[in-house]
């Protein structure tokens, strides 16, 4: 369960991730090369303690079984839901529900995070805002004047969240 703490703390270390790179990358006889012996003791004790090497011979390998197993045997993250799920983990919008009824949920969330109820802001701050959930703030803009969750001022200049 913690063996990707061993797998860290392994590769934080600078010396014993140089070697590891170049036992990965097919050069295992230079692997520990300017490292003094009990560096060197080190660095391999090291690696060898995370299972990210593996002696052959005279030589060193590596595997990538002890990620396999640090990935299989961590906790999934949690699913997100409502409208969170059409969310990524940096709150951007990556897709509309199909659901209008899920979508308006979609929406409201969005208006309530980008606006304070009374406030008004100009299209270009409103953009400004809704750039942080999506690329394409004209879609977004408009889906929100659709579902009533906005208003705009007959000029159009200015957005408000509805009541």
């Amino acid at each position: 369960m913690e063996s990707w703490r061993a797998i860290v703390a392994a590769l934080a270390n600078d010396a014993a991730r140089v070697a590891y790179a170049r036992i990965v990358a097919g050069d295992p006889a230079r692997a520990f090369d300017g490292l003094s012996p009990s560096r060197r003791r080190h660095v391999v004790d090291t690696l060898l303690g995370a299972g990210l090497i593996a002696r052959d011979g005279d030589s060193w390998t590596a595997d990538g079984e002890p990620f396999r197993t640090a990935l299989r045997d961590a906790p999934a993250p949690a699913r997100a839901t409502g409208p969170e799920r059409f969310l990524d983990a940096h709150g951007r919008i990556t897709q509309y529900p199909a659901n209008k009824t899920t979508r308006g949920e979609l929406l409201a969330l969005v208006a309530e995070r980008a606006l304070r109820p009374d406030e008004v802001l100009t299209e270009r701050e409103l953009n400004a805002r809704l750039g942080a959930f999506t690329d394409d703030v004209a879609v977004l803009r408009r889906y929100l004047v659709d579902y009533e969750l906005l208003e705009r001022t007959p000029s159009g200049s200015e957005y408000a969240r509805t009541r």
